[in-house]
């Protein structure tokens, strides 16, 4: 038995959950792959319900700690901020590949966690990304736009890579794990809101700042 079995079976499970689906995972199955006793899995999560409230809990309270790091570069003016944002989430979402890949498929089934979820985690998320539209719209950095639907675009800029990651590789024959594409997808992504929100005569994109 590994010594950090509880880590073992959350490697195991996300694992899992990601290739053969959460219905399709067994206990059994999870604790074959961590090698552990399926007692253990009873012990830190109670059941498999458990086990994948806790992936959850895992993306998205690390998910905020990134947008919080970026959000934090507000004073600095809304471009800076959100382009921050931006990198900080698709780091975190390359990084943590195939969690983020069946995070990000189980939020588009309408169960009791995702409702928790999108009541919690979406609130602070859709916050955090309204004032820093709101801002730079404010402070004469953005266009006046809908901030709905800016939010709505960016969300499905942020999230297409990992739930169409064959697509991706297909197209740009790079990985979405790899480094070289969050680096270079967090620029489009900039060049899209440099031309989708920004007056031209005000881009407040003067300087790289690395968090």
């Amino acid at each position: 038995m590994r010594k950090n079995s509880k880590a073992a079976i959350i490697d195991a499970a996300i694992y899992l959950f990601n290739t053969k689906g959460f219905n399709g995972t067994s206990v059994r199955d999870i604790a074959a792959r961590a090698d552990v006793n399926a007692a253990n899995i009873s012990y830190y999560f109670q059941n498999k319900k458990g086990l994948l409230e806790n992936c959850f809990t895992a993306f998205f309270e690390n998910y905020i700690k990134e947008l919080e790091k970026g959000y934090s570069f507000l004073e600095y003016g809304a471009e800076v901020c959100l382009n921050a944002m931006v990198g900080n989430v698709l780091r975190y979402q390359s990084e943590n590949i195939q969690l983020t890949r069946f995070i990000l498929r189980e939020m588009t089934i309408d169960s009791q966690v995702v409702r928790e979820i999108m009541s919690t985690y979406h609130v602070k998320e859709r916050y955090m990304l309204k004032r820093v539209l709101e801002s730079g719209i404010e402070n004469g950095e953005f266009k006046k736009h809908s901030i709905q639907y800016s939010i709505l675009q960016l969300k499905g800029l942020l999230q297409m890579p990992y739930l169409n990651t064959h697509y991706v590789t297909e197209v740009l024959h790079v990985q979405p794990h790899e480094k070289y594409f969050a680096d270079k997808y967090s620029l489009e992504i900039s060049q899209w809101i440099k031309g989708a929100l920004c007056h031209e005569q005000q881009s407040h994109q003067k300087m790289l700042i690395n968090i």
